[in-house]
C-alpha cells in the first residue's frame, strides 16, 4: 500500500492572499497548471483555478488587479501525506477534483494530481506484470 507522501509533488508554487489574479494566471502559465494553492502565513486558505479566473473574474469584467481572495475557492478538499493512493482516488472522484492539496497542521506540504495517481497505478501494474514474468521465468529455470 502506497501513501501519498511517496508520490506527491513537494515543489508546489503558490500565491498568497496579497496576490492578484494576474499573478495567479502567470504562475499557471509558467507551470502549465490550472490550479494554484493560496496561502496566508503558510496556512492553506484556498485555491485559485483557471475556471475561477474565467467565471468569477473575466466574465464578471473584473480587472487583472482583482485580489485572489475575491475569486478563489475556499471550500477546500485536502489530503494527508499518510493517506493511501486508493483513498485519494476515491476522495478525488467523489469530489470531482483533479488536484488534491496535501496538508499537515494546516500547512501545504505537497499536492497530488490525478495524473500522478494514474502513473503510480500504471507503474505498479507494470511492476506486478514484470514480477510475475520474472517469477515464471525463475520457476521454468528450476524445473
Amino acid at each position: 500500500m502506497t501513501a501519498l507522501r511517496d508520490i506527491m509533488s513537494t515543489d508546489v508554487d503558490f500565491c498568497t492572499v496579497e496576490d492578484n489574479i494576474y499573478e495567479a494566471a502567470v504562475k499557471m502559465k509558467e507551470h502549465g497548471v490550472g490550479v494554484i494553492p493560496v496561502l496566508d502565513n503558510g496556512q492553506l486558505v484556498g485555491v485559485i483555478t483557471d475556471r475561477d479566473i474565467v467565471i468569477r473574474c473575466v466574465a464578471g469584467k473584473k480587472p487583472n488587479s482583482t485580489r485572489i481572495t475575491d475569486v478563489m475557492s475556499t471550500h477546500l478538499i485536502t489530503g494527508t501525506s499518510d493517506m493511501l493512493v486508493d483513498e485519494a482516488e476515491e476522495l478525488m472522484g467523489n469530489e470531482q477534483i483533479r488536484r488534491l492539496p496535501i496538508v499537515e497542521n494546516g500547512k501545504l506540504i505537497g499536492i497530488i494530481a490525478l495524473g500522478d495517481l494514474a502513473m503510480h497505478k500504471q507503474t505498479s501494474s507494470e511492476a506486478g506484470i514484470a514480477l510475475s514474468s520474472i517469477s515464471e521465468d525463475r520457476d521454468e529455470m528450476q524445473h
